[in-house]
């Protein structure tokens, strides 16, 4: 029996598995996967998390190589082929490896939203080498017609692909600082974005009667277009919102394409994906009160004479020092701490962790708040203070803890402006308006970390907490105002 006769008994049309050893490899992966989505919904569990997805990932990967090696005309092993292949999974592996020992925390939403974009265009590869050469793939005929469902599965994964692409693309600029964080209002974008959404819907299912290219590229130009102009409108303080949301688009791209491969684990691993997003989403949308629909479709519902400009009017302020904030934490009872993209910036995140370890041997009850988007993408912040030891119990989010800043004798807020902004609840022009905020201003005594008065917020405004009458600014360096309370903590002065 030749190496063609094997792949064809553990594979079935346009490439299925039907072998019950690779099902079941394939459904072993889909566990790990499961299991990899519930480890990461924590940071104690989320180490054991990445293993499982890492396991089940190895096994998709492996059984897939067994079950579509590439075959001669023959039917013997194409060796060449099949090196090119791991030839191209090790500098991949390199490639991987060396970005996530080398990228700081920091950097870390826009490499997701690169990731996301890779796996966009990682479709629209996929789908436009079927379309052009469709029977390699086992979807077409002999006279070169394509399947009806396979040109739905391809029309579905190039326009979600695409979409994906020019998004990430969008977001990674916001989120690197290329392009401005603030919502980009372009006239008559409403009708714009409808009119090209209905266009490549019509489309696509024209594409079911006509395989024609002018069909397939328009399809394709379309969706590149839509996925730039559904990111520009959106503000920075939506951002995190959509990192989940592009997350989902990926899956659901990478499932469509699973069906046009015939592979059941891109299927599973792209609809766990696309569903476990989705539904990130939409619970960060209810803990901002934003309209799922309207960030979706691309800041429907945002009005641009709500976009600040960022302009700061002059107003009184209290400027305090390391030996003060040292001295009223220590002379506290309770202690709040609020964390922020400064602080990520900064890499305070250990520093202030030896801050709330020197507070606790005084006595001082320390805890920690954080905002469901705090930071630049979900669970930014869990992840740098997991970094930095500190223990989960300490650990509360916003629903949890909001209702104890009343009864905190200091709110010590580190590089956190929007989410604790007070505008968001009383101000209908803020671009934050809605937004549930973490309320700092009711504390005794507020400390605010800033690098300077001068700089706003992500969102682009301004926060009243700065010049209110309990408020003490600490400007300067995060990481550096915490090392300077740490020493003044470990001294006699306070």
């Amino acid at each position: 029996m030749d190496f063609q006769s094997i792949l064809s008994a553990a594979t079935g049309e346009h490439g299925l598995a039907v072998n019950p050893w690779a099902a079941i490899a394939y459904l072993i992966a889909g566990v790990f996967f499961i299991l990899a989505l519930r480890g990461l919904s924590s940071p104690a569990t989320a180490q054991s998390g990445n293993r499982f997805g890492m396991m089940g990932m190895t096994i998709a990967v492996v059984t897939t190589l067994l079950t579509h090696a590439p075959v001669t005309v023959d039917g013997a092993l194409d060796a060449i082929g099949l090196i090119e292949i791991l030839v191209a999974i090790g500098i991949g592996a390199v490639i991987g490896i060396v970005m996530a020992r080398r990228i700081a925390m920091t950097a870390m939403p826009q490499l997701v939203a690169a990731f996301h974009s890779l796996v966009g265009m990682a479709a629209v590869a996929v789908a436009a080498a079927a379309y052009l050469n469709p029977q390699a793939f086992g979807i077409a005929d002999a006279a070169g017609q394509i399947y009806t469902v396979s040109r739905i599965e391809m029309g579905l994964g190039i326009a979600i692909g695409a979409i994906t692409f020019s998004g990430s693309v969008i977001a990674f600029l916001k989120l690197n600082g290329n392009m401005s964080g603030a919502a980009i209002m372009l006239p008559g974008r409403h009708i714009i974005n409808l009119g090209t959404l209905a266009a490549i819907i019509g489309l696509v299912a024209y594409f079911t009667v006509d395989q024609s290219p002018w069909v397939f590229w328009t399809v394709t130009g379309l969706s590149f277009l839509i996925g730039f102009l559904l990111i520009i409108p959106i503000g920075g303080a939506d951002m995190p919102v959509v990192v989940s949301m592009l997350n989902s688009y990926s899956g659901w791209a990478a499932a469509a394409m699973g069906f046009t491969l015939g592979n059941t684990a891109m299927i599973i691993t792209g609809a766990l994906v696309g569903s476990s997003g989705a539904i990130l989403s939409y619970i960060m949308c209810r803990a901002m009160n934003r309209s799922f629909i309207s960030v979706i479709a691309g800041g429907f519902g945002a009005d641009a004479s709500a976009v600040s400009s960022g302009s700061k009017e002059q107003r009184p302020w209290k400027p305090g020092s390391a030996d003060d904030a040292a001295f009223l934490m220590s002379q506290a009872d309770t202690v709040i701490i609020v964390p922020g993209y400064g602080m990520a910036v900064a890499q305070a995140q250990h520093a202030l962790r030896e801050m709330g370890d020197l507070l606790k041997k005084e006595g001082v009850t320390v805890k920690y708040a954080i905002h469901p988007v705090a930071g630049r993408m979900p669970g930014h912040m869990n992840v740098l203070l997991a970094e930095a030891n500190v223990p989960y119990d300490e650990v509360f989010e916003l629903e949890d803890i909001n209702g104890e800043f009343a009864q905190a004798d200091v709110a010590f807020v580190i590089g956190a402006n929007d989410v604790t902004n007070p505008s968001a609840k009383t101000d209908k022009t803020s671009p934050i308006y809605g937004m549930p905020v973490l309320d700092v201003e009711k504390a005794k005594t507020v400390l605010f970390v800033k690098r300077s008065m001068g700089g706003v917020g992500y969102a682009g405004v301004d926060n009243d907490v700065f010049y209110m009458d309990q408020t003490m600014m600490l400007l300067g360096d995060a990481k550096k105002m915490t090392d300077d309370i740490v020493k003044a903590l470990n001294g006699s002065g306070h």
